[in-house]
This record gives structure tokens, C-alpha cells and sequence, in this order.
């Protein structure tokens, strides 16, 4: 257990190289207190030596890291002066100030970064102590306006943490309820589970008065209890009064005094000191084992993000083209994964990379295609027109075929219309490169200007291969224009067209599962109070709906023949994208609904669900209203012979349209994959890196962002820092039983004291140390139920004897506070003589 100090004192030297070991929840005790509370008083004490600064105003002005450590000789050493061995102790205090005003300057400022000093003596018990700024409340020479803030923020930054003991000072000329560092405390560790009070200047209180109350733990409850400590006054230390004489001194008062002599065994910095190594030592013990814990899961998150620093060599003169193939070889496989799927980096908010091109390809490209589907009425005309202006003056005979020339007028002119949705889908794949691009340079952000770079060289790329495939788009679809071949085998030729048209599409789908998924019904809920979320399940045959995705309770079950989708608009009171379904026989839809609407989140997802319609041939309405009042002012009686001509017409251009999309549907997505995406791939992976030689000095190229190299310094050090400290805690075995906090003050004959009358003057005996009160004695205000320490439960009483101090306390047994003793009478302290 002796062990246990130096073992943190080792962990606080392997910290400290960070320059922030403060954020480090290390066991540690803290030392809290205002201005001229006689912080710095106790610490010499502890150490026997005149060694801190002193002054007006605030002196301590970083945080001073104290290491006491029992040795045979004594000497003081700094961790920003390795090797260097101090054995006069004003040469100490001058160092702190030098190191202080190095990092603060000469104008009163302050800073968070620890002055590590340890201190090997014969006279010292193994003990670690932090010197806090004391608090302020107005700034003086050149401080800044919110110092107090500054100074309590630092504060906060130690005793927030939950390894750290805080010892609160507090002079005892004051009142207790205005204690600074009680009040700080207070608000970290409501339960007072690791405070222990300090009270100083107890030889400079009014005459009359005294802190026994305080010092017995009843005034303000501390688990801990408090001690009680009597300082060099300012003339002694002018005087240069000796510690030692100062701690006789000290010892003295205690004896003399009546209000303390009772306690003068549990007062005084020889004690102060037992105590806090004790605590110390317990504490230790307490909390390493979830320390080393917290160690190792730090030391997991960042080991990742290590892994890529390791290597790093500044003094290396290939460090900056090792780095850079580095960056371009990690980039081509980032887009690779991205492109081509991979099992690490998945993205889990949306669709990104590959994914979304395959998307785009047979879904979003598809939609397009049957979006400029015909209109039906419009067709009509134009085939009637077509077929009139071939004939020219020449009179249509009824005996004539139907001719071929207008078909294949009407069927070029729509094979033309699909150049729209073809280069509408390489415009989506070339910026979907673009996106996966971006996020793949994202990890080049640690040198922006190879980011910069690399952006720009492989976009502008994309860019020309996105010229070079439109054209062989447009390429493809000249082809079909060119020869319309009527003898395709997919062809329905001029026999039973329609019928047989009809047939193939059908069989060709089959009654499977095109696609499930959640959609609002939005304008049957209207009557009901609002609409509803139902699961639906699309069907080449049918669209029903259930009450949840179980699919165990059917609603209902759509027929999708002679079902058309058609966009509905909005309201601009909802949020909701809608879509609606419709019979093209005017038939209702469901039950007395002629439309059914559908609402999603997105206009991504409508869609979707419109693609995945689309492919149980449900396909979107074109009509309108306005079309049809101008199909019926600009409709024209036709004969019967021209109609079955335009009909025979309409069944063969739908009969080669079909495998023309067909074709294209199939064509389009390989000539984007060969010509783009492959393409790029072949260049990041061949070419891209001198490109980049060629755009640039290398030097320019893979220049750091300052941010960057700071990152990287710091988690390099925490890194080696954390290493460090798994290492010297796996040096000793923490498999020891810890010791249970102080139980809880029993405060209730403080309460009692308050409701009953007092006791007849015959009754009326004064309450000692081995005569403690059945009934209560006063209090002010309902005490929190914090635990004292004091003397075990039912241990005999201790009458007082002048003399040496006895020998420390197990750990068991408690550090402050009224004994809690059997009541009965026994006899009073002998008086002690002056």
C-alpha cells in the first residue's frame, strides 16, 4: 500500500509532458481556499520548509503540483529541470516564480498548466498535494476583468473530477457559511463525500469565541470531518521564525486552549498530514482499478486514429512523397469501396457512392423512360395526321394496306424523345462522382492543398469522360433511329397486336413481390380524423395494405389492372408527398373512393414507389383536363378505315417502342459504367498521381495545416502517455479490498435540540469529549445527512493525556468529529496545566 502514492506521482510525471495533465482524472488531492486563507501556510508546514511565494494580491497563479516523498536526505526537483537537484529552499521559491512568470508573464495573469516539484524528505509523509490559485474577487495591475471566473473555472477543472479529494481551507476568523472553497465544493460534491475541512488562524478569533462546533463536525457536516491548523502569523514569517518552533507552537495552543484541548489529538498539521496520506492512500486504492479501466477504453478510441501518425518521421527527407503516395493510394480505395460496395465505412444515413448509381440506374433511369411515355389521345392524332400526309393528294383507297411509312415516322419521333431521359442519367452519375470524390478527400484534409488538388484534377476528369459518354448516348440512339428493324423477334407483327402485347407483358412479370414499405393514406383518414400509416405490399398483380409489417391483418387487397398513377399537389399545410391511384374505367378505387392518395416523407420516395409501380405496369396518367377540352375542340371525324389504320398503327409502334426501351433500358447503364465510372477508377488508379506531380512542387503539395500538426503532436503524446500509464499501473496489483466511506452523520439529536425545551438548571451538565449529549445541544437549520467521522460505534471513551501523539488510526475508523459514544456519565478531562 506504501506503493500507492509514488505510483500516482509516477503517472502524474508521465501526464505532465502533455502540458494538460489537469484534464486528467488522476487520485489527487486539491487545495482549495480564498486569498490569505493560509493555503500556502499549511502546505510548508506539511513540508517543514519556507518554499512558495509570497506577496499581496494573487501569487499562486498556476497550479503547483506537489510531490512529498519520504526519503533519508533531503532536496526538491522540478520536472521542467531534470537532473537538477534543489537543496536550498529559497532557491525553490525563486524557480516557481521564474516558471510561473515564463508562462504567465510579469503582469498577474493565469494559466492552467501544472509547475510539477517533488520534494524528497525525511520529515514529509508520502503525500501528493495541488496548489490552486486562491479565489479572487477584484483583478489588480494588469489582470484581466473576469479573473474570478477565470480562476474559478480552473478550479473547477481539478475538483469536478470525481478522483479528486478536495481540501477545503478555510480561515477561522470568518464565518463558515461564507467559505469560498466550502461553497465550491459544495456544488461538485453535494454529499461531501470527498471534501475534508481545513480551518486556519484559529489563535486569531475574537476573544470569546471559538470553532469547536466547527471542528466537532456539527456546525456544516462533512463526511470527512474537519482538522484544525494554526499558521506562522505574517511577523513570523518576516522573522523568520522556524517551522519547527511554529509546529511546537502550534501543538501548544491545542493543549491550552479549553474549547480544544478535548480534541487536541485530532488537530494540528502532524495530524493534517497522517490524515491526508491516509485518505490519500484509500483513495487511491478506491478508484485505480476503474482508472486503469478508463485508461484502456481511451486508449482504444484513438488507437485508430493513431495508427495513421505513427509512421511519421518530420525529419525524414522522403517523409513528404512517402506521404503522398500514401494519400493517393488510401484515396483509390476509398473510392473503390464507395463505388463498388465494401463492408467497412458503411454509410447508415443515406444512400451514397455506388448504392445511389444503382439507383439511378434501375429506378430513377426507368421512371424517366415511362415519365415521357406518350399521350394517348395525341398519338392518335399525330399517327391520323401521319398517315394523311403520306397520302398526299392521292385519295386513301380501302383496299390498301396500312402504310409503313408512318409507322415508322411515329416510331422515330419517339425514339428521339428518349435522348431526354438518357442524358438526364449520365448528368445524375457524373454528379453522384462528383459527391463520392468529395467525401473521399475528406480524409486528405490533413494537407489542403493536395485535397484541393486532388478534388480538382479528378472532377475535372469526370467532367470530359461526362462528354465522351453523352455522346455515345446520343450515339446509340441515332443507331436506332437510323434502321427500325420490323423483323425483331420481339416484334407482334400486324396480327392480334394488342392482345398478344398485353400477354407477353404479363407473363413476363409474374405474381412476385416488386416491393414493401410504409405509406400514409391521405385522404381516406380525412373522414376518420386524420389520416393513417398502413404497410404495404406491391404485387405484380396487386397493392395491398395491413395494419403492421407482421402482414397479420389484412385491410386491404387492390386489383392493379387498369390502375394509372397520377402526381396530386400538396396542401401547403402538409409536409407529406402524395401520389394517387385511379381507374382508367372510372371505376372506384376502394369502397366509394374513386382516387386512393398516398403520401411519403420525400419526393425521393414517391419516386420510388412511382419506379416500383411502374414495374407492376401501373404507369403515370398524362392526361389533363386542358388536354382533353383541346383533343376535343381540335378532334376530327374519322372514317372506320383510317381509325383500324391509326389503331393497327398505335399496337405496332407500342409493340417496337417496348423493345426499344428495352434495349436502351439495358444499353445506357453499360456505356455510363464503361465509359465513366470505369474510366475514372482506371484513372485515379494509373494516372492521378502524376497529374499530381505535374500540377504542383511537391514540397506545396504536401504542406500540413497548421491545425493539423498540432492535432497530430497532441494525440502522439497522449497516445505514448496513455501507454505509459497502463504500464506503471500493471506494475503493482490492485486486487486489494477497499474501504468504505465514512458512515454518515448521525445529526438527529442536532434536530432534537431544536423541538425540546431545555433542561432544568439542576439537570444541566456541559457536554465533554467522554460526556456526549443524550439530548441535543443546538444546531442552526436541519443538517444534511452527511456521514462524520468519529470513533467507531460503541468504542469506549479515550480520556485525554498530555504527551506524545498516538499512533494513527486504521482505516477504519474516522478522521473528525463529535465520538459517538454509549451515554452515560463518566468523568470529566483532567485539566491540563498551562
Amino acid at each position: 500500500m506504501e506503493g500507492l502514492i509514488p505510483l500516482v506521482n509516477r503517472l502524474q510525471d508521465a501526464f505532465a509532458a502533455l502540458g494538460q495533465s489537469c484534464l486528467l482524472d488522476l487520485p489527487q488531492i486539491a487545495v482549495v481556499g480564498g486569498q490569505s486563507a493560509g493555503k500556502s501556510s499549511v502546505l510548508e508546514n506539511c513540508v517543514s520548509r519556507d518554499f512558495l511565494p509570497r506577496g499581496s494580491g494573487i501569487v499562486t497563479r498556476r497550479p503547483l503540483v506537489l510531490q512529498l516523498i519520504t526519503a533519508k536526505t533531503e532536496y526538491a526537483e522540478f520536472l521542467h529541470c531534470k537532473g537538477r537537484k534543489f537543496t536550498d529552499f529559497d532557491e525553490v521559491r525563486q524557480e516557481i516564480e521564474v516558471e510561473t512568470d515564463r508562462i504567465t508573464g510579469v503582469n498577474k495573469g493565469i494559466s492552467s498548466i501544472p509547475i510539477n516539484l517533488r520534494i524528497y524528505s525525511p520529515h514529509v509523509l508520502s503525500l501528493t498535494l495541488i496548489d490552486l490559485p486562491g479565489i479572487t474577487k477584484v483583478p489588480v495591475g494588469d489582470q484581466p476583468a473576469d479573473i474570478e471566473q477565470q480562476i474559478r473555472d480552473m478550479i473547477m477543472q481539478f475538483i469536478s473530477r470525481e478522483n479528486c479529494l478536495i481540501l477545503a481551507v478555510t480561515p477561522a476568523n470568518t464565518d463558515l457559511a461564507n467559505s469560498d472553497a466550502l461553497k465550491l465544493a459544495k456544488e461538485v460534491d453535494p454529499q461531501g463525500l470527498r471534501t475534508i475541512g481545513v480551518i486556519t488562524k484559529l489563535d486569531l478569533m475574537d476573544e470569546g469565541t471559538d470553532a469547536r462546533e466547527i471542528l466537532e463536525n456539527k456546525l456544516l457536516p462533512l463526511r470527512r470531518g474537519y482538522i484544525g491548523v494554526v499558521n506562522r502569523s505574517q511577523k513570523d514569517i518576516d522573522g523568520k521564525k522556524d517551522i519547527k518552533a511554529a509546529l511546537l507552537a502550534e501543538r501548544k495552543f491545542f493543549l491550552s486552549h479549553p474549547a480544544y484541548r478535548h480534541m487536541a489529538d485530532r488537530m494540528g498539521t502532524p495530524y493534517l498530514q497522517k490524515v491526508l496520506n491516509q485518505q490519500l492512500t484509500n483513495h487511491i486504492r478506491d478508484t485505480l482499478p476503474a482508472f486503469r479501466s478508463k485508461l484502456q477504453s481511451q486508449l482504444l478510441s484513438i488507437e485508430h486514429e493513431v495508427e495513421v501518425y505513427k509512421n511519421f518521421r518530420p525529419e525524414d527527407p522522403t517523409r513528404k512523397t512517402k506521404a503522398l503516395l500514401q494519400m493517393v493510394q488510401q484515396f483509390s480505395v476509398d473510392f473503390e469501396k464507395r463505388i463498388e460496395g465494401s463492408g467497412d465505412q458503411v454509410d447508415t444515413l443515406e444512400l451514397s457512392g455506388g448504392a445511389k448509381i444503382n439507383r439511378i440506374f434501375h429506378e430513377r433511369f426507368p421512371f424517366e423512360l415511362v415519365k415521357m411515355e406518350f399521350n394517348e389521345k395525341e398519338l392518335r392524332r399525330e399517327i391520323s395526321y401521319a398517315i394523311k400526309n403520306i397520302h398526299g393528294i392521292r385519295q386513301v383507297l380501302p383496299s390498301l394496306f396500312t402504310p409503313d411509312m408512318a409507322f415508322e415516322a411515329i416510331v422515330k419521333k419517339q425514339i428521339v424523345k428518349l435522348k431526354g431521359p438518357c442524358l438526364k442519367s449520365v448528368d445524375l452519375v457524373m454528379q453522384e462522382l462528383i459527391n463520392t470524390v468529395k467525401k473521399c478527400t475528406k480524409k486528405l484534409a490533413t494537407y489542403p492543398r493536395l485535397c484541393e488538388e486532388t478534388e480538382r484534377i479528378v472532377a475535372g476528369y469526370i467532367r470530359e469522360r461526362e462528354e465522351k459518354t453523352k455522346d455515345q448516348v446520343l450515339l446509340l440512339i441515332d443507331i436506332q433511329v437510323s434502321y427500325i428493324n420490323t423483323n425483331h423477334e420481339d416484334f407482334i407483327g400486324f396480327a392480334n397486336a394488342q392482345q398478344r402485347s398485353s400477354q407477353v407483358n404479363k407473363s413476363a412479370v409474374g405474381n412476385q413481390v416488386i416491393r414493401k414499405g410504409w405509406l400514409t393514406i391521405n385522404n381516406i383518414g380525412i373522414m376518420k380524423g386524420g389520416s393513417k400509416e398502413y404497410w404495404f405490399v406491391l404485387t405484380a398483380e396487386s397493392l395491398s395494405w395491413y395494419k403492421d409489417d407482421e402482414e397479420k391483418e389484412k385491410k386491404y387487397m387492390l386489383p392493379l389492372d387498369n390502375l394509372k398513377v397520377r402526381d396530386v399537389e400538396k396542401s401547403f399545410m402538409s409536409s407529406k408527398h402524395i401520389f394517387g391511384l385511379f381507374n382508367t374505367e372510372q371505376r372506384n378505387v376502394y369502397k366509394d373512393y374513386r382516387f386512393l392518395e398516398l403520401a411519403c416523407d420525400s419526393q425521393e420516395e414517391v419516386d420510388s414507389w412511382k419506379a416500383s409501380l411502374l414495374r407492376a405496369g401501373v404507369y403515370p396518367d398524362k392526361s389533363s383536363t386542358e388536354n382533353d377540352e383541346n383533343g376535343q375542340a381540335d378532334n376530327f371525324s374519322m372514317d372506320p378505315q383510317l381509325e383500324r389504320q391509326v389503331e393497327t398503327i398505335r399496337n405496332l409502334v407500342d409493340s417496337y417502342m417496348s423493345i426499344i426501351n428495352k434495349c436502351i433500358r439495358d444499353l445506357i447503364p453499360k456505356t455510363i459504367m464503361h465509359l465513366m465510372i470505369n474510366n475514372v477508377k482506371e484513372f485515379i488508379n494509373a494516372e492521378l498521381l502524376a497529374h499530381l506531380y505535374s500540377s504542383e512542387d511537391q514540397n506545396t503539395l504536401m504542406e500540413e495545416s497548421a491545425e493539423q500538426a498540432q492535432r497530430r503532436d497532441e494525440m502522439l503524446r497522449m497516445y505514448q502517455a496513455l501507454k505509459e500509464a497502463l504500464a506503471i499501473i500493471g506494475d503493482i496489483s490492485t486486487s486489494t479490498v477497499s474501504t468504505p466511506a465514512p458512515p454518515p452523520v448521525d445529526d438527529s439529536w442536532l434536530q432534537q435540540a431544536r423541538r425540546s425545551p431545555p433542561p432544568s438548571p439542576s439537570t444541566q451538565r456541559r457536554p465533554t469529549l467522554n460526556n456526549p449529549p443524550t439530548r441535543p445541544l443546538s444546531g442552526r437549520g436541519p443538517a444534511p445527512a452527511i456521514p462524520s467521522p468519529g470513533p467507531q460505534s460503541g468504542a469506549p471513551p479515550v480520556p485525554f493525556r498530555p504527551g506524545p501523539l498516538p499512533p494513527f488510526p486504521s482505516g477504519g475508523e474516522a478522521l473528525g468529529g463529535p465520538p459517538q459514544v454509549p451515554s452515560r456519565p463518566t468523568r470529566a478531562p483532567p485539566s491540563v496545566p498551562r
